[in-house]
């Protein structure tokens, strides 16, 4: 069997009975239903095969770094093993390159400190109106601090896309920082990074993508998108608590972190501060191993694994939004806010709900064991643009491997019934 013809026969009804095996929460029951999970946007669940790898790790292997003895060296051989396996992930030339912390957010934060250090009066920092503020409060606190000006670039309301016009304008010879997120969290856009990193470097700019929404979804290839720096948090895709930066390595040698004098010199180590969560990094590591694994590809080529498990992942996914986006746009009243049909997209579905707030929505669905998000998940300047602050923001509904057609079907039919 070829590679079209297996992935073809893993992406049926069986795919997401396999995915499901892995997760006992779906024991749990809800008004006599298991959950119906679209709160992925804001943290998926977490396969029994990643909790297992961190019970592992506390139980048998738990020490602190760099000691002469045997659970030391094992925890050493943990991280090793686990920048290698986010080197796979998400294509870096090597596992040099990859940096653990707290979450994205404490990463961009700490980053920014950093790469303040190079900015002053007259300098510029561009972000975007479609991002998490996570992408835009460090930058934005950096300018502050060293007295540089913040431009930031619109997005286009009827289209939800950014006005890469305004980009061009915006990104000039005095640009010393662009940051844009891979996609939105709030309504699935997905941004042409490639397109704005290419900006950044005919003006000598460096660039900081905010991957965290786009990398459950996507295969991610840093080469391919010509950033400087990259982030994303394992909690989005089906691991625990961890952060992850890549940045390459002349960025990562040059720059000066924040940290206490006796720790490493020595990149990556040296912007990872204090003592890390060796046990959360051990459950992401085995996060991107439990994706790889999707694909059934022999142990020891993880990168290609994982290139067929995305394309399962996509595929799965993209099935299933169409059901839920016409069947959402069918329920008269209701407004969907995304990207034109056609135009790249994550399955993640902002929309609201005729005479009933986000809030009301959610909580009816969640009594009926249907989990969406409400508000504005931290893109506060998506939800001022559209002027949705008054109404309680947006309802979220996101896909993951493991939401089936039923579940769609659920969350259609409480919604038609609260429209009702």
């Amino acid at each position: 069997m070829n590679n079209t013809e297996q992935l073809s026969a893993v992406s049926s009804h069986s795919f997401t009975d396999a995915v499901r095996a892995s997760f006992p929460v779906y024991a749990r029951r809800i008004a006599g239903k298991p959950i119906a999970f679209f709160d992925g946007p804001g943290g998926s669940q977490v396969p029994q095969e990643v909790a297992a790898a961190m019970v592992q790790y506390l139980t048998l292997h738990n020490a602190n770094t760099h000691g002469h003895f045997r659970t030391s060296e094992e925890t050493d051989a943990a991280m090793t093993g686990a920048r290698e396996a986010f080197a796979d992930f998400l294509g870096a030339g090597s596992p040099r390159e990859i940096v653990f912390g707290a979450n994205m957010t404490t990463i961009a934060f700490h980053l920014s400190r950093s790469l303040g250090r190079e900015l002053g009066p007259g300098d510029e920092v561009v972000v975007t109106e479609l991002d998490h503020q996570a992408n835009q409060a460090p930058w934005r606190r950096m300018a502050e601090d060293r007295g540089a000006t913040v431009r930031s670039v619109p997005f286009i309301a009827e289209t939800m896309q950014l006005d890469y016009e305004a980009m061009e304008r915006a990104i000039g010879p005095k640009t010393r920082l662009v940051a844009v997120g891979g996609a939105s969290n709030a309504v699935g856009t997905i941004n042409d990074v490639p397109r704005v990193t290419a900006m950044a470097r005919a003006v000598g700019a460096i660039t900081f993508v905010d991957a965290v929404h786009l990398a459950p979804h996507r295969r991610i290839d840093v080469q391919a998108l010509g950033c400087d720096f990259l982030a994303c948090s394992a909690y989005k895709f089906f691991g625990p608590h961890v952060g992850i930066l890549w940045g390459r390595r002349e960025h990562l040698e040059r720059l000066t972190p924040y940290k206490v004098p006796p720790a490493s010199e020595e990149a990556p180590e040296r912007w990872e501060t204090g003592t890390q969560n060796h046990e959360g990094i051990v459950g992401a590591a085995a996060a991107v191993d439990w994706i790889a694994g999707l694909a059934g590809t022999p142990a020891g080529d993880r990168r290609t694994a994982l290139d067929q498990a995305f394309e399962l992942i996509e595929t799965h996914e993209r099935e299933l939004f169409d059901r839920m986006i016409s069947g959402i746009r069918a329920i008269p009243g209701t407004r969907v806010y995304g990207v034109p049909d056609g135009q790249p997209r994550t399955p993640t579905l902002g929309f609201t709900v005729p005479g009933a707030s986000p809030d009301e929505v959610a909580r009816r669905l969640g009594e009926e064991g249907v989990f969406v998000w409400n508000g504005n998940f931290y893109a506060t300047s998506v939800c001022e643009r559209l002027a949705l602050d008054d109404c309680g923001g947006l309802i979220r509904a996101g896909l993951a491997p493991y939401t089936t057609v039923e579940d769609v079907d659920r969350l259609l039919e409480g919604v038609r019934r609260i429209a009702g």
